[in-house]
């Protein structure tokens, strides 16, 4: 009986949970089940009232302001968005917005978006502490593989509930941060731990003894699924598979397999999991292909910074061909080429490079680039053409405009939409016309997002805006124009410009 007895006292109680316990505590279907919920709510003793029975209609709820939802990374000061920027919304109407906006759009709105996620603001009206919003921005932002942002976002003060340790724990297994969330792990006694999160942290920390037991006891109480059972031994002790065959490649690794299965020397290729597991490939002990090709993964989210990219394409010479190396390859001798002056040379490799780019969809990152550099060589022809075109797309877009000396063609609509007046001007296109039509002042904003704006649900008509431009665009290009016109009502121009530009300057349209 000591035995059981211990066994429940050191899995925190764990013992008296309900088989429903076992249910994922996350919608990201990745995430590790590293933590258990509480077998049931803890009895707090009832407080002596001179007799009076205590009324069991009072219940606590915390102040708005101070609602996990609120809690961010950008002031206002730095977003220039309203504080009430979410008012009326229902909480969960804004979650179910998060979560429904998609991963593959415009570069422009992407980042919008990820400002949005990390705004400092007030939670909504509603908001009853749960941490519902809250929680759907950290998990867009794991789509989105923003690692680095998620982590900050779940460090805040009075983010340490068991959803938000899920997610620090995994996201600090991807970044190869083991260590760290280990010590996250011991350092909140609050969260009950799963017998694999445990185990793992106990051969971390160097306990194997205490880690074996750990193994052994969760078997015996079936709390350790007979997979993750065989994974955990040969993490454990390794030298008990040789001559055995190698573990078949789990559906759906999380982050805490993912590291087991590296660890035992069976590493899981990341191309076909979730963006959010790249990250694992950009550790120096990675070869460089996987690193570059994680990187590009990553730069298509904007989850990393373009020049982080540049350092992975330069920090070697390519010593094969094809595919990702062409790319290093023509990448690193355009940077030798803006370096020296080589405007003959550039011209020349420009458009099969921009080719190369534009299939592996790294266009703006590209642009961010090389574009303020392109454009300040003097290129003639179509190499000047599309050099102009790839600074569009750069964040000096406007300045690049105002210096062109506009061609025939479409390049009057570029750079009049670039510089935010387009009066007068043929678009190119439907698509165009669509985009002509939000920048025009006898334009009307939708009646559905004016009256939202109206109910003080300013927030919500964001989200539904940056959904209109992104599906307008394969769909009723109707919902381009009031999306853009939204954008401009409320102030955000720069980012209407630039979205509109990648509209009409991406292959894909979204």
């Amino acid at each position: 009986m000591w035995v059981n007895r211990a066994v429940c006292l050191f899995i925190a109680g764990i013992c008296a949970a309900p088989a429903s316990a076992e249910a994922p505590l996350s919608a990201i279907d990745w995430l590790s089940q590293s933590v258990s919920e509480p077998a049931m709510p803890v009895a707090l003793p009832v407080p002596k009232t001179n007799g009076l029975a205590p009324d069991a209609t009072i219940s606590v709820k915390p102040i708005g302001e101070s609602s996990i939802d609120g809690v961010g990374l950008l002031p206002v000061s730095r977003t220039g968005f309203p504080r009430d920027l979410w008012g009326g919304t229902p909480t969960d109407d804004l979650a179910r917005l998060i979560r429904a906006e998609r991963v593959d759009t415009l570069p422009a709105v992407q980042s919008l978006l990820v400002k949005i996620l990390l705004a400092e603001l007030a939670p909504p009206t509603d908001s009853d502490g749960s941490g519902a919003l809250y929680l759907a921005r950290v998990d867009h932002l794991l789509d989105l593989g923003a690692l680095d942002q998620a982590l900050a976002l779940l460090s805040l003060p009075g983010t340490e509930s068991p959803e938000a340790f899920r997610r620090r724990f995994d996201v600090s297994l991807l970044l190869g941060q083991e260590d760290r969330a280990c010590a996250d792990m011991r350092a909140n006694p609050q969260i009950a731990p799963t017998f694999p999160a445990r185990i793992f942290c106990l051969a971390r920390g160097g306990d194997w003894n205490a880690a074996a037991l750990s193994l052994r006891t969760g078997e015996a109480l079936g709390f350790i699924e007979p997979d993750m059972a065989v994974l955990l031994a040969r993490f454990l002790d390794p030298d008990l598979s040789e001559g055995e065959l190698e573990l078949a490649m789990p559906d759906r690794p999380t982050p805490l397999i993912l590291r087991m299965m590296e660890a035992i020397g069976q590493p899981i290729p990341t191309a076909a999991l979730p963006v959010a597991f790249a990250h694992a490939d950009l550790s120096a002990n990675t070869g460089w292909k996987a690193r570059i090709e994680a990187g590009e993964r990553l730069a298509r989210t904007g989850a990393v910074e373009p020049n982080r990219l540049l350092g992975l394409y330069t920090e070697l010479k390519p010593a094969a061909s094809g595919g990702v190396w062409d790319r290093a390859a023509a990448i690193r001798k355009l940077d030798e080429d803006l370096t020296d002056g080589n405007g003959a040379a550039i011209a020349d490799a420009l458009p099969g490079l921009w080719a190369m780019i534009s299939a592996a969809e790294l266009e703006v990152p590209f642009a961010e680039i090389f574009g303020p550099r392109l454009a300040r060589l003097t290129l003639s022809g179509d190499a000047g053409a599309l050099a102009f075109r790839i600074g569009l797309m750069s964040s000096e877009f406007e300045q690049i405009a105002v210096q062109r000396v506009a061609a025939d063609g479409v390049e009057p609509f570029l750079i009049g939409l670039a510089r935010g007046n387009v009066d007068g001007l043929a678009p190119p296109d439907q698509l165009g016309g669509a985009i002509k039509a939000a920048f025009l002042a006898e334009t009307a904003l939708s009646p559905d997002f004016a009256a939202l704006i109206g109910q003080k649900r300013l927030g919500e008509a964001l989200l539904l805006a940056l959904g209109h431009i992104t599906d307008g665009a394969r769909g009723d290009i109707r919902d381009v124009t009031s999306g853009l016109r939204l954008l401009r009502e409320i102030g955000l121009e720069t980012v209407a410009r630039r979205a509109a530009l990648e509209l009409l300057l991406l292959e894909r349209r979204g």
